[in-house]
């Protein structure tokens, strides 16, 4: 009898252990996005030209992969920082981060620190995407799933297909920025063939339509071009501001992922 109630009791603590563990991967259940455009390794540069004049330098890098929320993330960054020689007339020194995850391109975490002239902002939020909340240091708020912040939304569209868009269509993100959730439309605009120190590229232009939590302290719209292959790379980021244009011309790449078949000769 007692040999029959130790196998019972067994039987009941392996179920027990069955359905919690089904139980947590059913809270886990989220999307499966096809990524073929980039990885961990790559670095972009740009130079930042204000007018005809060459401001600074950004880069787009993938250093590492990291564990974040039990998950793989890709650990993404975006800095912009002014050359000496432009620092005394107005010193930038952008430092964006998020955390994107590998296989459903989603954020988990994003950082944003802004040193702009005598202006400062220091932002970051933890995208608790089974619970649908972001956490932030102003508070909790309500979040759909797969919400954006401005650079995952960036990687997030390189892994899109555009083939069959047509001009003017749009496709609908969300982008979460200090206490509210924003529409974040992108807009297809075309292909067009520009050359930049990295070499001639045939590129898909898109819109992202920001309202609130561009790449700079001033909103402005942004027009990107991306490379019209598997690896979608941005190859220009124009941006306008209120005192002008901020253009992004790509200086150099590495450690790119999906195949440059759009590169001219």
């Amino acid at each position: 009898m007692k040999s029959f109630i130790k196998i019972n009791s067994l039987i009941v603590v392996l179920m027990l252990i069955v359905i919690t563990s089904a139980s947590a991967q059913k809270k886990d259940e989220f999307r499966k996005n096809e990524n073929n455009a980039f990885r961990e390794g790559e670095k972009l540069t740009f130079d930042v030209k204000y007018g005809f004049v060459t401001a600074g330098i950004a880069t787009f890098e993938i250093p590492k992969i990291k564990k974040i929320s039990g998950r793989d993330a890709y650990h993404v960054t975006f800095e912009v920082n002014t050359v000496s020689t432009f620092d005394p007339i107005f010193k930038v020194r952008d430092r964006y981060e998020t955390y994107i995850d590998v296989e459903g391109m989603f954020p988990w975490r994003f950082e944003q620190h802004i040193r702009e002239g005598s202006f400062s902002r220091d932002f970051s939020a933890f995208f608790d995407q089974r619970k649908g909340k972001a956490k932030t240091t102003k508070g909790e708020y309500e979040i759909p799933k797969y919400v954006n912040d401005i650079v995952s939304a960036f990687f997030y569209a390189r892994t899109l297909d555009y083939s069959k868009l047509k001009v003017g269509d749009k496709i609908p993100l969300k982008n979460f920025y200090k206490d509210k959730v924003y529409d974040l439309d992108v807009v297809y605009h075309g292909k067009e063939t520009i050359e930049v120190e990295a070499g001639k590229f045939e590129c898909i232009m898109v819109e992202p339509l920001v309202q609130e939590g561009g790449l700079f302290k001033s909103e402005g719209s942004i027009m990107l071009w991306m490379t019209n292959d598997e690896a979608k790379m941005p190859v220009r980021v124009k941006t306008k501001v209120v005192v002008g244009a901020i253009d992004a011309d790509l200086t150099s790449y590495k450690g790119v992922y999906g195949k440059l078949t759009s590169k001219k000769k």
